[in-house]
């Protein structure tokens, strides 16, 4: 008889549930518009919130003034290489040999990951977080000489990437040539290769970086590593050399 009586309540209880109250609200149409969030916007603020964050922007804004090196030239960025994007993948390379228990073959960096260019100046720590605003690390991981060929296969396909410590060439879309330090890529040797951690996810199509037997992580955040290498060189230099053609 329990079991009957708990039946009955839990029957009700589902099918008062599945019941619409009286005098209840229900939707009967949805209208969307688009709202557009472009410089019109910059009109409307609020003047108290600004008045309270403007002590805080100060001290940003100081910090974010600070100089760090100095660009001679504009370090500009497009396809198939760059000033800006060779200058990240070298420091990014000889950041990585000063810190790896090893040699480090190469070294990647992704087009995506640039947010812009550097003009003739003074270069800040504004401009560094502008252009790396994320915070990823540098890794060191290893590939086979399969795995190179194939991440050029990809550059090739998915468009201009950057690299250190190698060359590559393409004719109409085919991949014709890979080396490493001069020599052709051994597609059965090991090679060690430094980039972000977040593109040994494989993000940008790079899924060559995916395939990795090693993985060493720095812990130390890329941004600062540029920071550092722009303090050292004071004045950066920055060179296409071909060693990314696309033809």
């Amino acid at each position: 008889m329990k079991k009957i009586l708990l039946f009955v309540v839990g029957s009700l209880f589902l099918f008062s549930a599945c019941t619409k109250p009286e005098g209840a609200k229900q939707v009967t149409g949805v209208k969307t518009e688009a709202i557009r969030v472009d410089a019109s916007c910059d009109a409307i603020q609020d003047s108290a919130y600004l008045e309270r964050l403007a002590p805080y922007k100060e001290v940003v804004d100081r910090e974010m003034s600070v100089k760090v090196g100095y660009v001679p030239d504009t370090f500009w960025v497009g396809a198939p290489e760059c000033p800006l994007l060779n200058w990240l993948t070298d420091a990014l390379w000889e950041s990585a040999k000063k810190v790896y228990p090893g040699k480090v073959d190469v070294a990647f960096v992704n087009m995506g990951s640039v947010r812009g260019e550097w003009l003739p100046g003074d270069l800040t720590y504004g401009q560094i977080y502008t252009i790396m605003p994320f915070e990823n690390t540098l890794v060191v991981i290893t590939l086979t000489g399969e795995n190179l060929i194939e991440l050029c296969d990809s550059i090739v396909s998915y468009g201009a990437q950057g690299l250190a410590g190698m060359r590559m060439t393409a004719v109409d879309g085919q991949l014709a040539d890979v080396t490493v330090g001069g020599k052709p890529v051994d597609p059965k040797r090991k090679y060690t290769l430094a980039t972000s951690n977040y593109m040994t996810g494989g993000a940008d199509h790079m899924t060559a970086l995916t395939r990795y037997s090693k993985y060493w992580d720095s812990k130390l955040l890329i941004r600062d590593l540029y920071i550092e290498a722009a303090q050292e060189q004071d004045t950066l230099r920055a060179v296409v050399d071909g060693r990314v053609q696309l033809l």
